[in-house]
């Protein structure tokens, strides 16, 4: 029997997509797919725009607000999917105890129990 050696470390390099943006998101929208994956959707949201708007204008030629198309009754929200995420059980799994342990750094600091620096937060990854 042949004796396996280790190394002592591994280490992990990251590199970033260049199509790789910052977004922010209000929030997500998902489930289980057909693989028995959890997809996940990120999402912005705010009001709709209208399709158009007129304007009247007053007899000496002035402005007068401004009358967007559309039911004024009706307030429609837009939700922008920007990010989707598929991740396996395993990967739900890490992500929900590494946002657990994110949430209780978050939770003491508003206690006052703990001052948060950079070093503190541990952004590092989370793995399966």
């Amino acid at each position: 029997m042949s004796q396996e050696k280790y190394p002592a470390r591994i280490r992990y390099e990251y590199e970033h997509d260049p199509q790789a943006r910052l977004r922010y998101a209000h929030g997500v929208w998902g489930g289980i797919n057909p693989q028995g994956e959890i997809e996940i959707n990120f999402y912005v949201e705010g009001d709709k725009m209208p399709e158009s708007s007129e304007r009247l204008i007053a007899p000496d030629g002035s402005f007068g607000h401004e009358i967007p198309s559309g039911d004024a009754n009706v307030r429609t929200i837009v939700r922008h999917v920007h990010s989707k995420v598929v991740v396996n059980y395993q990967t739900a799994r890490a992500l929900l105890d590494w946002l657990e342990d994110k949430i209780e750094a978050l939770d003491a600091e508003e206690r006052g129990a703990a001052s948060l620096t950079l070093d503190d937060t541990e952004t590092g990854s989370f793995h399966q």
